[in-house]
């Protein structure tokens, strides 16, 4: 089969690979559509830390927000698998520590993460295998496109129940990425005031396009109480900025990373009462992302701008944009 495969920093091959056979507890999917993760940029460019810290290595092959149907199970399989529409969570705990029995495999110490750790093949390819437990079955209503959207979308709903925002509540979103938008969908959907605040006009203005009236530069954000303020930015000051801007009382949260570490002085949390919440991973909100497209409480559809095929994805990820490419945010991939 063809696969996209990183062999270094800024260096790539569309390959033929073998293709995946399904082992005991694993499926084999034929990819439907795959989403192009900042993730995998700086995979590209070797500015990832796991390059550093050796939970991952050349060559590589990404991928990790995708949707399928399964072809293939192995031994210990429901064979009910077969023909289902599915998408996959990208954080594989090892099951037997204390995090892992805990409910927490996103944050085991042993796990593989689908595309990005532990030498676990991602889904910029025409099949990946995974493990069975990791499957999470799509509605005919959830298309190919929003199955790609799913993964980022479990982020965005932890990010916004993190946010305890709703019905009289003014949230606000810093950075209108794919993450952010969709942090703000689900913060619009529960009831919340949303605002945004980026620093691209274009950005700005398709937030606009998308409803979102209250959207701003760091330089004109109004003087309101904001209940909470979520970081879903990758700018090193702005988690500082996050805590001047939230109300006393009210709540941060952060899912953003930056490239490089972010100054934040407690003494102001701890005396603004805030409470402060850290976001890795979809995994305990694939489900519920998954009900919320079916349902339409959130469309984040309009988000992807483009969709190429695997041998525009080097491209992609050196930073150009498709021809023709719309507004939004979001690259996708079938391959």
């Amino acid at each position: 089969m063809r696969a996209f495969v990183l062999t270094g920093p800024g260096a790539y091959e569309v390959r033929e690979v073998p293709s995946p056979v399904a082992g005991p507890g694993e499926a084999v999917v034929d990819v439907e559509r795959v989403g192009v993760c900042g993730t995998d940029v700086e995979f590209f460019t070797g500015e990832m830390a796991y390059l550093h810290q050796g939970h991952a290595a050349y060559p590589l092959r990404p991928g990790h927000e995708w949707c399928g149907r399964v072809t293939a199970v192995g031994d210990g399989v429901d064979p009910g698998w077969i023909g289902r529409r599915v998408m996959g969570d990208t954080m594989l705990g090892c099951g037997g520590c204390r995090r892992c029995l805990r409910g927490r495999r996103h944050v085991c110490e042993a796990r593989q993460e689908v595309g990005i750790r532990g030498a676990r093949d991602g889904a910029l390819a025409e099949r990946l295998a995974v493990p069975a437990s990791s499957l999470h079955a799509l509605p005919d209503s959830v298309d190919a496109v929003l199955g790609a959207l799913v993964e980022p979308g479990g982020n965005a709903l932890r990010a916004a129940r993190a946010a305890a925002s709703g019905p009289g509540d003014r949230a606000l979103v810093l950075g209108p990425g794919t993450i952010g938008l969709l942090t703000a969908m689900f913060l619009r959907a529960a009831g919340a005031e949303v605002h945004l605040m980026g620093a691209t006009e274009g950005s700005l203005a398709f937030a606009r396009g998308l409803g979102f009236e209250h959207v701003w530069t760091e330089d004109s954000v109004p003087d309101l109480p904001f209940d909470a303020v979520v970081d879903a930015s990758n700018a090193a000051p702005l988690p500082a900025r996050a805590l001047e801007l939230v109300e006393p009382g009210g709540r941060l949260v952060y899912i953003g990373l930056a490239g490089e570490p972010s100054p934040l002085d407690t003494r102001a949390l701890v005396l603004k009462d805030v409470t402060a919440v850290g976001i890795l991973s979809a995994s305990p909100g694939l489900d519920a992302t998954i009900r919320a497209y079916a349902d339409a409480t959130v469309d984040p559809g309009p988000l992807v701008a483009a969709t190429v095929g695997l041998d525009e994805v080097g491209p992609v990820l050196a930073g150009r944009r498709p021809a023709g490419a719309g507004p939004g945010p979001k690259i996708h991939v079938t391959p």
